[in-house]
């Protein structure tokens, strides 16, 4: 296990936060607002909203929060500046208790501009803070994001509070001593308004400093600029004689067990689970890629592990990107690629191929909006149908999907075993919400996970070599190309059973079919459990995926309002868990939350014949839990 360990140590390399974390004894200088609070950074794509709620996240792991976070891209490429469709924003949730969700509403809003404030505002919890750059509420501005009047000033943000500061003007006098150009000292206003929000909430910036510094290293002008403008902000708040909304907030550490953390996105846990996977299968891992949102990341994150037997390759097609797997799979290696719909819809006919060569591999597929180019950086469920059945014949696979950043680490091990054991291919789901969001992230100790050496065949079995011969899993034997005496061929065209010849007989097609079926549906996977309440009672909510979060908060909230409610969460989608069944009809209701037209409500009806009722959403957004509980009263009404 020396690689293993070596995994846990590069793990522990990138933590972000420390051991032992636990209450600070001094507290802050005010009581909390809450035990959670939302804020949301929203401004162009180029004002770096994404680097200041992903610092700002830092801040919150080395506060001791528990959080999570929900960055919203522009589906467009440099839109043009100033424009409704060229928002960027990311909101995070932190606090003192356990945090699910990035949070329904916000209470505060960082808008940098009038179109960061129109497509932003209406999410803002009646009363909430908006804090808005009024520098940028010129003519030209408002024009753009369609405002016929100012907004800051006609009385339209009534119901909430509001605040009214010329950051750009704060940030080009606090910069002004270094010398930069307007275009690059405006640059440093996400750093102004972090220097803010960490004061409102009673933050250290000395990481923050740090990480400036290394960040602009070769060029200590522009850092020593960053950090000025950072410092400016935050003495703002200490200094500024304000009657109105500014006030300090202090959040208290979650209450945590003690260990190791660091901050994981879904594209970091796929990544590490995927080497983790490799070092307990024993074996070398190719990545097979090609860049595609959200998946992209997945490859960035594995190119910078090739110290742990990792080799990446980005290939000029997505067609190209699964064969090199496969072949690299027929070499011996752990054969892995990504995409996303689009992308996984080119690899349908591989997908094929390592079904019929009986292959492991391991597919990810990080779903967004659909069909065709869709919606690129925002969120959906959409792929499961493609996932279970979108291949050309009886071509099975098995499908696990990942509930959070955290889980997604835990799902890539198992779509690793389960791909070496079984000699398959196996797709792993994520979707756009779970590759970019962040939480905190207990570093499990990989030394307590059980291995699962590959085999290889290495000798000429008694009775001769049977390339398609059959284990208990009737798993094919794996045999690396060159070995003495096991000289064998596979491909695209059906094989005999047992001796892997070319054979278009009905009954030898008939035979492997069914066999290839049955191999897939014996795949062992847990029983399901319930995530919350009891086995039985009047209303199951169902969900998988990134819906875990909203659904695991609804039914908390109702279930403490004496409603009889229980949470279900699938991770196996193919096959199912064996006790799935039983489990969904000893209630009297199914409701299956998820973020397409109901897709796995359809899986639920054909495989159990159970009234399962969908709830869809297709926005691009994820679900509030709003709007699970308000289906929860729906459904007990």
């Amino acid at each position: 296990m020396s690689q293993v360990r070596k995994i846990q140590r590069q793990t522990d390399k990138m933590a972000t936060a420390v051991e032992d974390r636990a209450p600070s004894p001094e507290g802050g200088r005010q009581s909390p607002l809450s035990d959670a609070v939302v804020v949301r950074f929203a401004g162009d794509s180029g004002d770096g909203m994404q680097l200041t709620g992903g610092q700002f996240t830092l801040s919150s792991a080395l506060a001791g929060n528990d959080f999570a976070t929900f960055p919203d891209f522009p589906a467009e490429i440099r839109a043009p500046q100033g424009t409704l469709f060229g928002v960027s924003a990311f909101q995070i949730n932190f606090g003192s208790s356990a945090i699910e969700t990035a949070g329904d509403a916000p209470d505060v809003l960082v808008a940098m501009n009038p179109a960061a404030l129109k497509t932003n505002v209406p999410q803002l919890k009646q009363g909430g803070l908006i804090i808005a750059d009024e520098g940028e509420f010129n003519d030209r501005n408002l024009a753009k994001a369609k405002y016929d009047t100012n907004p800051l000033d006609d009385g339209s943000l009534a119901k909430w509070q509001l605040l009214k500061l010329n950051i750009s003007q704060l940030t080009m006098d606090a910069v002004k001593p270094f010398g930069l150009g307007n275009k690059e000292a405006l640059r440093c206003k996400n750093m102004w308004t972090l220097g803010l929000s960490l004061w409102m909430f009673d933050r250290d910036r000395q990481p923050l400093i740090d990480w400036l510094e290394a960040k602009f290293a070769k060029d200590p002008n522009l850092a020593a600029a960053n950090v000025a403008a950072l410092n400016a902000g935050h003495a703002y708040g200490e200094t500024a004689e304000l009657a109105g909304p500014l006030k300090q907030h202090h959040v208290d550490p979650a209450p945590v067990a003690p260990g190791l953390y660091r901050t994981l996105t879904g594209a970091e846990g796929i990544a590490l689970g995927l080497v983790a996977g490799a070092q307990l299968a024993k074996l070398p891992m190719f990545f097979g890629g090609y860049p595609i949102t959200p998946a992209s990341a997945i490859l960035h994150h594995l190119s910078r592990l090739k110290e742990y037997d990792v080799t990446t390759f980005q290939a000029e097609d997505e067609i190209a990107a699964i064969c090199s797997a496969i072949g690299a799979s027929y070499g011996g290696s752990l054969g892995v690629t990504s995409s996303s719909g689009p992308g996984i819809a080119l690899k349908g006919e591989a997908m094929g191929l390592a079904i019929m060569t009986e292959l492991p591999l391991v597919i990810v597929n990080s779903q967004r909006g659909g069909p065709s180019t869709g919606l690129p950086t925002k969120t959906e469920q959409s792929d499961l149908y493609q996932a279970v059945y979108g291949r050309n014949g009886d071509a099975p696979m098995p499908v696990i999907a990942a509930r959070s950043p955290g889980d997604a680490f835990e799902c890539a091990i198992e779509a690793v075993r389960i791909a070496v054991q079984y000699m398959t291919p196996v797709m792993l789901l994520t979707d756009g919400y779970i590759a970019n969001a962040a939480e905190p992230w207990a570093v499990p100790d990989l030394t307590t996970y059980e291995a699962f050496p590959a085999e290889f065949l290495t000798e000429v079995p008694e009775g001769g070599f049977k390339p398609y011969g059959r284990d208990e899993k009737l798993a094919r034997p794996w045999v690396k190309p060159g070995t003495p005496g096991l000289l064998h061929r596979i491909g695209g065209i059906e094989k005999e059973v047992d001796t892997g010849h070319i054979n278009y007989e009905a009954s030898n097609h008939q035979a492997m079919t069914d066999i290839r079926k049955a191999k897939v549906e014996g795949v062992k996977v847990p029983d399901q459990v319930v995530e919350l309440g009891a086995e039985g009672g009047r209303l199951a909510v169902v969900g998988w995926g990134s819906t875990f979060g909203p659904i695991h908060q609804a039914v908390r909230r109702k279930r403490a309002e004496g409603a009889d409610v229980s949470h279900i969460h699938i991770r196996h989608i193919w096959p199912l868990p064996a006790n799935l069944g039983e489990l969904l009809k000893s209630y009297d209701k199914v409701i299956v939350p998820e973020m397409n037209t109901g897709q796995l409500k359809t899986v639920l009806r054909d495989q159990y014949l159970v009234d399962a009722r969908p709830l869809n959403k297709v926005s691009g957004q994820p679900f509030t839990i709003a709007e699970i509980e308000a289906a929860i009263e729906g459904a007990l009404a």
